[in-house]
């Protein structure tokens, strides 16, 4: 049963003390997801007021902050993202391939994160893409779409990457090819590689001095120690691992809607925020997946939750291959020819928000709560002059 509490509600709560024993600490892109989530649909930043033609019931709407962090905003912000995918999906099998990194990686991501994000990104798209290419396993190229987490179900750092790859790639002959049944590319290979394209890279960053190392990390800071740091890292496995092929189009839709527009604790988890502690519901996967409950001081939970605010402008969806933005319709209209299937027609998006809204999530905003009637907007409110909105909203 929900309690009806909200991430925003700890950070109203708590959020000043938080901010106040943080001082300086606190970056400003945090410090803009913080403000965004407690104005989230309040008076702070203005809305609207609506009334029933039928029944004469009056409520008042709020706008929402749009950011990308915020648990409340990403409903119509996913239901366009899987709009747009569903008309690029093909009739074949799709895997889901995951990328992790090790703890001592993920220690160094944690004050490096565009870098080593970046690099997660980079080394496991060019790892599918040179075992795909490489005629012993597929020789195509393949496309993907990868998704950047960074967070477990403990609010612990976690950086990884699920990728979404089609069962196949289009051949140097332009001919699909397809994978064998069941089965997508050899995970002991794809590990191995990833493993070394991550730390070639790694090692070039430090080389060029774009890695910072502080607190717990910063004996690293010095080319030896850095060396060191690394060496245990090129003889351990890194975990790849690949899922059965979804079962079909449908299946692919629904596990990206999961994924894609994600936050780090969604509000349906939140139990309560008594006497200054939260309790949330985690699951723990090292124990075949076990619902349990963890108890964390609010200015902690605060903690973790901000260790997921990524960096202004980076982006956390990715596409690859045969789906990179920058040749996507030429590559697919191929892909497409290689297959023998017409590319899916597309109608004009609506421009209102409200039939957008209706079209792309089957709920409509006009109708009445008390009767079923249709509702209009009568009257629009003005953001509340006691509270000041960030100046920039992230809605990537």
């Amino acid at each position: 049963m929900r309690s009806g509490l909200e991430v925003a509600d700890v950070f109203r709560r708590h959020g000043d003390a938080f901010r106040g024993e943080q001082g300086g600490r606190l970056s400003h892109p945090q410090g803009r997801v913080m403000a965004a989530i407690e104005m989230c649909r309040t008076a702070a930043l203005g809305g609207h007021v609506e009334r029933c033609e039928d029944c004469g019931e009056t409520r008042i709407a709020y706008n929402s902050c749009r950011n990308r962090h915020c648990p409340k905003c990403q409903g119509l912000a996913r239901a366009q993202w899987l709009a747009d995918r569903q008309a690029e999906l093909l009739p074949v099998p799709y895997y889901h391939v995951v990328f992790t990194v090790p703890a001592p990686v993920a220690a160094i991501g944690l004050q490096n994160k565009p870098v080593i994000y970046d690099i997660l990104f980079k080394a496991a798209a060019e790892t599918v893409r040179v075992i795909a290419a490489d005629p012993k396993h597929l020789g195509a190229e393949t496309g993907m779409i990868a998704i950047l987490h960074t967070w477990g179900q403990s609010l612990l750092h976690h950086p990884h990457v699920h990728c979404i790859v089609p069962g196949g790639g289009l051949a140097p002959d332009r001919h699909w090819r397809a994978c064998r049944a069941g089965f997508f590319l050899p995970v002991r290979v794809l590990s191995r590689l990833y493993r070394r394209l991550f730390l070639q890279r790694l090692q070039t960053s430090f080389d060029t001095g774009a890695l910072n190392f502080f607190g717990d990390i910063a004996a690293i800071a010095e080319p030896a120690a850095f060396a060191a740091h690394l060496q245990p890292l090129r003889q351990v496995e890194w975990v790849v691992y690949a899922k059965r092929p979804f079962g079909g189009p449908k299946q692919v839709l629904d596990y990206l809607g999961r994924y894609t527009h994600r936050v780090a604790i969604a509000n349906s988890r939140l139990l309560d925020c008594d006497n200054g502690r939260v309790r949330f519901r985690w699951k723990d996967y090292r124990a075949r997946d076990k619902s349990k409950v963890m108890t964390l001081d609010a200015d902690e939970f605060i903690r973790r939750f901000l260790m997921y605010v990524l960096p202004d402008g980076f982006r956390r969806i990715r596409h690859f291959g045969f789906l990179a933005n920058a040749h996507r319709t030429t590559k697919l209209a191929r892909v497409r020819a290689a297959l023998d299937i017409l590319a899916p027609t597309t109608s004009a998006a609506p421009v209102d928000y409200r039939e957008r809204y209706a079209l792309l999530t089957g709920r409509s905003l006009d109708v009445c709560p008390c009767c079923g009637g249709h509702m209009v907007e009568i009257a629009i409110l003005s953001r509340s002059s006691q509270h000041s909105a960030p100046t920039r909203w992230d809605t990537s």
